[in-house]
């Protein structure tokens, strides 16, 4: 297959970076024709192309390990940036090729070339700074010597500033310090290290106070605010370098003294969407996430070997295809920001990447004693040496190489609670398939490599936990048609890929856990009853760990070790001899508790010990790791992984991780785990939400929407399956159990918000509702979206209803898009309640609740009938009632039913619920449809009633909830909480 460049020169030229290839050999760029040219726009998204470019002596240039472009990425801002590997380390060589952990990134802006120059220098000035810190080579192993400060700092998403995302601002030199600096306060300290206690306290203890992080909430720049008035006149006498000093741009973390150049002057008149305000209001977060993302030690790649790939599925090297395109799809986590290079057909310039771990060890088997009784059993002893030099010394034949790979897939992908059990299409979140390799140190073809792979996965259910409860209980959505559906599909993907399946499920038989748990085995049972998918009927074994484990006996997991062992040993493993694979494994394990991650991690460890054990068997040696004392080395092999794969969905490394490492278990790993308990309790509720909606965008699921939904509710939403599908099964439910008249015809149904209180249309919360039209009733149809069934609804004939009103529907101005009319919009509909009007509540037995009001009025009868009467009797109204010759309905006569429409676009970038903008029915259109239809229904198709004696319009365009009424409505109590949030959360 073609290769992909190695090193590039990344040159900032005038119209546009220039990628050149570097010849690390020549010491020089290699020919012309391999440039790549990347020109700025400050308009959209960049472009490429490839020419000569020559004349690039005077450009700043910046050396790159690889490259993807982040086109797309932040798009709504007009601009996009390139996202080069800076530096790397070798974690493991396979067959001879090294497989590298991405350290650290940079973003270059493409907006202009200054700006792209300065990003350049500040680029270089922090890799000086990080190569200072940290003298060290480009190899690394993944052991318990390395610090845990550099994986609390590198290895999550969290929002810890220039720490975390490696601020390009030079870091508080303590080898600089003056004698009389030692004793320095707790204030001083914050300030000189710049953040490393978060950004909290870093604004807290700030010099400036608040006051900057105010300003840059509104969009200023906080640098205005410490410039005096002789910076002022400086700058007034050096125009030039004043306006370039206002476009500096910082690669990482923004400063509390500089702003993004994309973030518009206070003082500068603009006209930008709601989304595109919030989406550079939300940038330097957004950045920052990105770099503390790709730089958190969960990124591998290989310039030689494909890692995304299981031993046996490797396939024939082909000339002529790239790279990208024989990796595995389902690993291959950069696709959508270096789909702009493989549109141009830079081929050469994409460099997979996949998430998840790489480890590697070498160890020897020394030999038994001829002194020792027969019965004893050789030892596994790690090769103390140089793991990769070890490949190369003579006796390699004689040395073993254990390598584990665990590829996290790209698909449902995110953190904990907010990617839970599976999506419509069959994927599983926190989807891990784990490969542990067995060969020799020389690689030598001839000698036999072993392969055993694990997977695991989220409960193959649609189901969710909240993130501020403690212990939260699954909460089971759907009905059980819909999650059989799902649940058939994921594993006909999995049979599909790995062959039979077993299943083990380690969650509490009791408690919370134990109704999920069963149901995942009614459903198990269901489709092994239905003949299985491809020709693979599913095993099941339920292993309540806790219960079992009780008492920190961790080593009771051997009984359930020896209930799979027939299974596992009917399964085998792949082996290969002269790049022929002679078997290939014929089933896989799928393990799971409620995080896929601390049970998961100790018996999917365990499973690899007993793999090890029999695949040496075959090599003609018998060991034992489970008592064998020097096998540590195994241990903390997978402890390591378990850790990383924690990291990257819970954002704390993996509980009982203490077992996993000394197979042994005491009252200072319990406290350990009980501060990272609480890390993670932390993280769900204030980092997790933004840090979903980031790895979304930046794999290409969502669009620039995403951003205005996380202002909105400061979370962001699960698109675990299409919203349009639910609402429309939704609607077709609804019909048949509602209308109860087979003379009826439905016209249409739509799903829409109103207030949970009845009569009200400011009352919160709202609630997703149905709202049925047939040719004789509306329907109001409160509906259970977890279990999918009818809660109530309310029956209103259309001889009852005496007019429509529409327009303006605020229920919130916390947010720019809570305040837009034009999306905001709703209907209310007037009625008097006649004697065809009914009211049903499901009591889910043979009975049901019949009544007029199906809830008690929230607001007391007097502020409802004024509320009505300010609809209905407003001087300046010019509808029908005011117009009309009958006798005007007194507001305690009549009754509301009050919707507001939901949002028109949903924020997924592909499939299910996105349209194209030209297909898309707007907010208005959709109320003016509906209103529509509800005045043709009532007076069969004709635009009046003649029997009325109404002189004016049915319908009116009119103010439900205006922008003013929203102000007075809204308490300062709701606002502080708001910001409050919004300097927490964002």
């Amino acid at each position: 297959m073609p290769g992909v460049f190695r090193k590039l020169v990344v040159f900032a030229a005038a119209d546009g970076l220039i990628l050149q290839p570097f010849d690390r050999a020549d010491q020089k760029t290699q020919r012309a024709t391999h440039n790549l040219q990347i020109r700025y726009t400050a308009q959209g998204p960049a472009t490429l192309r490839s020419g000569s470019y020559s004349d690039l002596a005077d450009s700043a240039s910046l050396e790159s390990h690889g490259i993807h472009l982040a086109q797309g990425l932040l798009n709504v801002s007009s601009t996009s940036y390139l996202i080069p590997i800076l530096r790397k380390q070798q974690v493991a060589q396979i067959r001879g090729s090294p497989v590298y952990v991405i350290t650290s990134v940079g973003l270059i802006p493409l907006s202009s070339q200054s700006e792209a120059k300065r990003a350049i220098e500040q680029t270089k000035r922090e890799t000086r700074v990080e190569s200072s810190k940290q003298a060290s080579d480009d190899r690394v192993d993944y052991d318990s010597s390395v610090d845990e400060e550099s994986y609390h700092s590198d290895g999550h998403i969290t929002d810890d500033g220039p720490n975390g995302s490696k601020s390009l601002s030079p870091p508080y030199d303590t080898a600089r310090r003056k004698p009389d600096e030692e004793n320095i306060s707790v204030a001083q300290d914050v300030i000189g290290r710049r953040g490393q206690y978060g950004r909290f306290a870093e604004r807290w203890f700030s010099r400036k106070g608040w006051r900057s992080e105010g300003r840059r909430v509104q969009g200023m720049s906080a640098g205005d605010a410490g410039k005096g008035k002789d910076a002022q006149a400086e700058a007034q006498k050096r125009p030039d370098q004043a306006e370039d000093s206002s476009q500096s741009f910082a690669v990482g973390p923004e400063s509390e003294d500089t702003a993004p150049t994309d973030r518009p002057s206070a003082t500068t008149p603009r006209k930008v969407s709601a989304n595109k305000d919030v989406t550079i209001t939300l940038l330097p977060k957004l950045l920052r996430t990105t770099k503390m993302l790709f730089a958190s030690r969960s990124f591998f790649f290989s310039y030689d070997y494909d890692i995304t790939r299981r031993l046996g599925d490797q396939g024939s090297k082909r000339p002529n295809v790239p790279l990208h395109r024989a990796v595995d799809p389902l690993f291959f986590w950069n696709q959508h920001l270096a789909s702009p290079f493989i549109e141009n057909g830079g081929h050469a310039y994409v460099l997979p990447v996949m998430q998840g771990f790489v480890g590697q060890r070498s160890f020897t088997i020394s030999p038994t004693p001829s002194n020792h009784p027969a019965w004893a059993i050789p030892k596994a002893e790690e090769d103390v040496k140089d793991t990769f030099e070890t490949q190369k010394r003579p006796e390699a034949d004689s040395i073993f190489l254990l390598t584990l790979i665990s590829r996290r897939s790209v698909m449902r992908p995110g953190l904990r609670y907010l990617r839970r059990g599976v999506d419509e299409k069959g994927h599983a979140a926190n989807s891990v398939e784990t490969e542990q390799i067995l060969s020799r140190a020389s690689w030598n073809p001839g000698d036999k490599i072993y392969s055993f792979t694990q997977y695991r996965g989220s409960i193959p259910l649609f189901f969710s936990q909240s993130p501020y409860a403690f212990k939260p209980i699954p909460v089971l959505q759907h009905s059980f048609s819909t999650n059989h559906a799902a649940f058939t599909r994921h594993f006909s993907n999995l049979s599909s890929r790995y062959g039979d399946i077993q299943i083990a499920l380690l969650v509490d038989k009791r408690g919370g856990e134990a109704e999920i748990g069963q149901q995942y085995e009614e459903h198990t049972k269901r489709l092994v009853a239905e003949g299985g998918v491809n020709g693979v009927k599913p095993g099941f074994e339920w292993f309540d760990f806790h219960a079992v484990c009780r008492g920190m006996r961790f080593e009771n997991v051997s009984l359930l070790m020896d209930t799979l062992g027939e299974i596992l040993d009917r399964f085998a493993t792949s082996v290969e001899v002269n790049g022929h694979l002679q078997s290939r494994q014929k089933g896989v394990l799928r393990t799971n508790c409620m995080d896929c991650l601390d049970r998961t991690n100790v018996v999917q460890s365990a499973c690899g010990s007993c793999a090890l054990e029999k695949q040496l068997k075959e090599e003609g040696v018998e060991v034992n790791l489970q008592t064998d004392t020097t096998t540590q080395w195994f241990n903390t092999l997978w402890a390591d992984n378990g850790d990383a794969i924690s990291k990257q969905y819970s954002s704390t490394a993996a509980l009982k991780g203490d077992y996993t490492r000394t197979r042994k278990r005491d009252y200072r790993g319990a406290l350990n785990d009980l501060g990272l308990t609480l890390s993670r309790y932390y993280n769900n509720i204030v980092n997790d939400y933004f840090s979903q909606a980031a790895i979304d965008y930046l794999l290409g699921n969502v669009t620039e929407q995403i951003f205005e939904e996380f202002e909105a509710n400061m979370m962001s939403n699960d698109p675990a399956i299409s919203l349009r599908t639910v609402r429309a099964n939704a609607v077709d439910a609804s019909s048949k159990i509602v209308i109860a008249d087979q003379d009826e015809d439905l016209i249409g149904g739509w799903t829409l918000l109103s207030p949970q209180a009845p009569n009200t249309v400011r009352t919160f919360p709202f609630e997703e509702v149905v709202l049925l039209l047939t040719d004789a009733a509306l329907y109001a149809v409160r509906f259970d979206w977890n279990s999918e069934k009818v809660s109530s609804f309310e029956r209103v004939d259309l001889r009852s209803v005496v007019g429509i009103i529409h327009g303006t529907y605020i229920t919130s101005i916390l947010t720019a898009t809570q305040t837009d009319e034009d999306k905001n919009v709703g209907v209310l509909i007037k009625y008097r309640p006649g004697k065809e009007d009914t009211a049903r509540i499901n009591t889910r037995s043979l009975s049901t609740a019949v009544g007029q009001d199906l809830r008690t009025d929230s607001e007391p009868d007097h502020a409802r009938t004024t509320a009505i009467a300010n609809l209905f009797n407003d001087p300046s109204d010019t509808g029908f009632l005011a117009r009309s010759t009958a006798k005007r309905p007194s507001p305690e006569d009549l009754k509301l039913l009050t919707f507001k429409a939901l949002p028109a676009r949903s924020s997924l970038a592909c499939g299910g619920d996105h349209d194209d903008a030209s297909s898309t029915v707007s907010e208005k259109q959709l109320v003016a449809n509906i209103c529509d239809s509800i005045q043709r229904a009532a007076y069969g198709g004709q635009e009046n009633g003649s029997d009325t004696g109404l002189s004016g319009g049915f319908v009116e365009e009119k103010e439900i909830v205006g922008l003013k009424e929203a102000r007075r409505s809204t308490g300062y109590l709701q606002q502080w909480g708001h910001e409050l949030k919004k300097l927490v959360w964002a």
